[in-house]
């Protein structure tokens, strides 16, 4: 059996050779994963910033749903998707199972309850710093919440970097929903879990290489933002 060094050597070769494999299945995996979390965050951001800033009858329980959804079981959302888009689903007649689009439909099922608890949170603290001047002022509702989320903007960030963890880590929805084709659905966590299970040490050591380095460089960009953010208030 190769050695691990051996195997990190050439996961790195592939990684820094920009082997054509590896590029299809990141560039699959980001295209997935960031229109997930765009979409998430444009259902997530407004749907927190009211539930956050708003009283309503049944706030408590949509607030309570909000925090149940965070911990939604990746492989229930994955079954729920799965049978919706089937042949014999509701929306069989559409073919998008086994389809770039069934993994966004899963990945955005999964994050749009983070983004909305977390946004709910960060608003909540804020809207007590504004709420007597929105009165004094008669601000509506919907420019209420666009101030609001302009207002906490750079914490955001961090929730839509929440959003965007959970997305590019998931493997058991997206598997179910999209089949791990290859050059169709396979994105980088299904090919990893995938090629250790085949014994490709190579590849699922670049594709972990790759997303360690994503995360490093997502979280290093929302740091500088809010570092900038901080420079900015104190100017």
């Amino acid at each position: 059996m190769e050695s691990f060094w051996g195997i990190l050597s050439e996961a790195f070769t592939l990684v820094l050779s920009w082997d054509p494999d590896l590029v299809e299945i990141v560039g699959l995996s980001l295209r997935v994963t960031l229109t997930a979390v765009g979409i998430a965050c444009l259902i997530g951001l407004p749907l927190g910033a009211v539930v956050g800033a708003f009283r309503f009858p049944g706030r408590g329980a949509v607030a309570l749903m909000l925090n149940a959804l965070m911990g939604l079981p990746p492989v229930v959302v994955g079954l729920m998707v799965y049978l919706m888009l089937s042949a014999s689903g509701p929306l069989g007649v559409l073919g998008l199972l086994y389809t770039p689009t069934a993994m966004i439909i899963a990945q955005t099922i999964l994050v749009t309850p983070i983004i909305a608890a977390l946004t709910k949170q960060v608003v909540e603290d804020l809207y007590a710093e504004y709420a007597d001047q929105f009165a004094s002022l008669g601000v509506g509702l919907a420019d209420r919440v666009g101030a609001l989320l302009w207002d906490a903007r750079y914490s955001l960030l961090t929730v839509a970097l929440a959003g965007f963890g959970r997305a590019v880590a998931e493997v058991g929805a997206v598997m179910i929903v999209g089949g791990n084709i290859n050059h169709v659905t396979r994105v980088m966590t299904t090919t990893i879990a995938l090629e250790t299970s085949k014994g490709n040490l190579q590849l699922a050591l670049a594709l972990g290489v790759v997303l360690l380095t994503l995360a490093v460089l997502v979280n290093g960009a929302v740091m500088a933002l809010r570092a900038s953010a901080v420079r900015s208030a104190y100017a």
